[in-house]
């Protein structure tokens, strides 16, 4: 059974960072607060590094939730867009630490299959279904901000699994078990016959 809680959810960002926080009570999950932190206007990109921290530190103050989830950048964005928003999921990880605050990472698919039922629903999509799941009348200028919600709210359906892990993992081999279809198949070149590769002796790494 899960106790009484606070979570923090995080959509990270370099130019739009949403957030969302639920209570977790008895009576299931409740809708607290949403919005985003608008970093468009900072042009040094540690600037906005000090402002993450900063400001998801003061939301961390501000609604102490005892966990933080957090999405995982995605695989399959370019390694650049993954390096951005690997800063600046570090800096909000950072801010919720310090303070001891439990920090739980989820995949994109994972939480919009917790939403919607599908890995592949559109950010309308999963606005629309959290609002119905929160009872939300309100609506937030930027997707980023629902988001964020879905973020809080998998964790939330993580917890009240007993069959599943708190903890969720953003390793390769479960990317590939989840995403069959973004797996190329490798040419048979190179095969033995017992089937395994075997690199050619010709040819230096």
């Amino acid at each position: 059974m899960i106790t009484e809680r606070v979570i923090l959810g995080i959509d990270p960002g370099t130019n739009v960072l949403g957030f969302g926080v639920i209570h977790v009570c008895k009576s299931g999950p409740g809708f607290v607060d949403m919005g985003v932190i608008d970093l468009r206007k900072e042009k040094d990109p540690y600037d906005k590094l000090r402002r993450i921290f900063s400001e998801v530190g003061a939301l961390c103050d501000k609604f102490k939730p005892d966990d933080m989830s957090i999405e995982s950048p995605f695989y399959g964005r370019n390694a650049q867009v993954i390096f951005k928003l690997g800063r600046a999921q570090g800096a909000a990880i950072t801010a919720a630490s310090i303070r001891n605050i439990h920090v739980y990472e989820y995949a994109p698919r994972k939480a919009k299959v917790a939403i919607t039922g599908s890995g592949s629903a559109s950010k309308e999509q999963v606005c629309t279904m959290i609002q119905r799941i929160l009872d939300i009348k309100e609506t937030e200028k930027f997707l980023d901000a629902t988001d964020a919600l879905a973020i809080a709210m998998c964790h939330y359906f993580q917890l009240s699994n007993p069959l599943s892990s708190t903890v969720a993992s953003t390793n390769w081999t479960n990317f590939i078990k989840a995403n069959p279809e973004r797996v190329c198949k490798v040419l048979d070149r190179g095969k033995n016959s017992s089937g395994d590769f075997k690199p050619d002796k010709d040819k230096s790494v």
